[in-house]
């Protein structure tokens, strides 16, 4: 009889070690899960950042530089006699698993960047490349901003 005491506070024991081990594995888990996150935010945002370049600097002749007046413009560009595609797609947001992005106004109209809608607080602290150095600082994912880097488009407004 005292022997099935100690089986059982022993199984007690080793349900208690699993659960523990299962807790600290799920949040590891989640870290990574969220790192990888934000490796794609920050390969989205580029490939934002290209298409806004492109689409800027693919102007047709005759035809003034200008932005796209939103993110689909970016997928089929009508300013050409065949529309021209700047983005395969729009990309779905990472940190919100929606399509939906904050777009940063250009000055004159227009989407001149995105961000994420995201309030949380990055992991990544350091080691971004060299345009993107101002996320080292944001609190959250909003304040990565992908604006690209071009010559007399002034600073960019929010909205």
């Amino acid at each position: 009889m005292r022997q099935r005491g100690f089986t059982y506070v022993g199984l007690l024991l080793l349900v208690a070690m699993s659960s523990a081990a299962l807790a600290a594995a799920g949040t590891l888990w989640s870290l990574e899960s969220r790192r990888d996150k934000e490796a794609e935010l920050l390969f989205v945002g580029a490939q934002f950042t290209q298409a806004i370049t492109s689409f800027r600097e693919r102007t047709p002749a005759g035809q003034m530089q200008r932005f796209p007046r939103d993110l689909e413009e970016l997928v089929e560009d009508k300013r050409w006699p065949t529309p021209r595609r700047h983005l395969r797609r729009i990309y779905v947001d990472p940190m919100t698993g929606l399509r939906e992005w904050g777009l940063i106004a250009a000055p004159g109209g227009g989407v001149q960047g995105v961000h994420s809608l995201s309030p949380d607080a990055p992991l990544k602290r350091a080691n971004f490349a060299p345009e993107h150095e101002e996320f080292a600082v944001a609190t959250s994912y909003r304040e990565w901003r992908f604006v690209p880097q071009t010559p007399g488009a002034g600073q960019p407004e929010q909205n």
